[in-house]
């Protein structure tokens, strides 16, 4: 593998936590974090060196340089984000649950099958 793959991460309360993984991982790149309050996105960016930083998640889309996201927000927009991300041509990986209605869950299987992006979900 020639290039890293650069990682966002996006909602830094227990989602901070992967940030030395990704950072460790030989193939990826932490390379951005998304926080909505602007303190801690500043604590959490200054503690583990990320200096790509943005407190609006359309933002992390709009940025060419961003190959995935990793979906750390609060439960009720995993899906939408996901489905944003995918959409933007990103890819994903999103904590539990994948979604709230089974009608977003579908959009993002029909999206990775129509774009060939990667979706990860962990829990």
């Amino acid at each position: 593998m020639s290039k890293k793959i650069n990682i966002a991460v996006v909602g830094l309360g227990f989602g901070a936590e992967s940030i030395p993984i990704w950072q460790k991982h030989p193939h990826t790149d932490c390379y951005a974090i998304c926080q909505r309050n602007p303190q801690k996105l500043k604590e959490c960016g200054d503690h583990w060196g990320v200096s790509v930083r943005y407190e609006n998640f359309e933002d992390v889309l709009k940025d060419p340089k961003v190959d995935a996201v990793h979906i750390n927000s609060p439960i009720p927009d995993h899906g939408w984000m996901s489905i944003a991300a995918l959409k933007a041509g990103k890819h994903v990986a999103c904590t539990v649950p994948m979604a709230t209605s089974v009608d977003e869950c579908l959009e993002i299987i029909k999206l990775t099958q129509e774009t060939g992006l990667k979706y990860m979900i962990e829990g």
